[in-house]
């Protein structure tokens, strides 16, 4: 990225909760990727008025502006479609929070809109700019897996919002499609109790080499954010992930990917990947709730 951009891109905020929070101020601090932005305003269905001197403006206006250039869709998972496709209808680029949508068909014909208006539609997945993460692919480089698992706990999350756990969930499942490749799946139970807000939904996949890969979400009162993974190699195991250090700044390191999408500085071959890569997780995800509701 040049030191000194020849243009800014005008950007509306849409959501401010706390990834939009973090966005917001990603974008007012003097960063590489922020010299090419300009944050105009937010948009939220709460009455704000303003936050640090940044202006809330309506949806319409963000839509009709012709500074904005640019929406970051930092609102709840269920209204990431509508608000996508209203923003690519009207011309501006997009970074979206995953999920991308609730459904593989919903996503394949946004990334069409996009490629039609010739706009960028980027998805963020910062679990994959974690520390843990990169520890994790290179011991995984080059090993031959027999068995592997994936446990994350959390507190209850509101479905209406967020997803059938497959989705909300996409960032682990991301995370084992990054690490062994294209998975298909093979079975999916979802035990639930809706008056103690606890679920479980247990998950069997496996590599284009058969070998089993379990993915478990458990969310309930009381249940810490954690994650518990248990891979087997040939040549070893690798049982959690030590300590490797605070993930800092993975929001901006995914503002910076999009930036340097914004100018064309990624080849049509990484375009390409990361779509596959991102289809293929909404449709194992959307895969995953059919099964499940299919046994309920």
């Amino acid at each position: 990225m040049n030191a000194e951009p020849e243009r800014k891109f005008g950007v509306v905020v849409v959501g401010v909760g706390r990834a939009g929070s973090v966005r917001m101020r990603d974008l007012r601090n003097p960063h590489p990727s922020s010299a090419f932005l300009n944050l105009i305003g937010f948009v939220s269905r709460r009455e704000l008025g303003s936050i640090d001197g940044v202006q809330q403006i309506s949806l319409e206006d963000a839509l009709s502006s012709q500074e904005v250039e640019v929406a970051y869709i930092c609102s709840e998972s269920s209204s990431h479609e509508d608000y996508i496709r209203q923003f690519l209808n009207a011309g501006k680029h997009v970074l979206v929070e995953y999920p991308m949508t609730l459904s593989l068909a919903a996503a394949q014909e946004l990334w069409e809109l996009a490629e039609q208006k010739g706009k960028v539609l980027h998805e963020e997945h910062v679990e994959l700019l974690m520390e843990e993460f990169a520890f994790l692919k290179k011991e995984v480089v080059g090993k031959d897996l027999l068995k592997g698992s994936l446990l994350f706990t959390a507190g209850p999350l509101e479905e209406e919002r967020f997803g059938f756990p497959a989705f909300s969930g996409i960032s682990r499942l991301t995370w084992l499609v990054s690490l062994f490749g294209e998975l298909s799946l093979v079975s999916a139970t979802l035990e639930e109790r809706k008056e103690d807000q606890y679920m479980k939904m247990t998950v069997c996949l496996e590599t284009e080499k058969k070998s089993p890969l379990s993915w478990i979400e458990e969310k309930g009162p009381g249940l810490k954010r954690n994650r518990y993974l248990s891979f087997h190699f040939k040549s070893g195991s690798l049982e959690n992930v030590p300590n490797v250090g605070v993930n800092k700044n993975i929001f901006l390191k995914d503002q910076n990917i999009f930036v340097q999408k914004l100018l064309g500085q990624f080849s049509e071959k990484e375009l390409a990947a990361e779509k596959k890569r991102i289809l293929h997780c909404l449709g194992l995800a959307e895969e995953i709730q059919k099964y499940c509701c299919s046994r309920k």
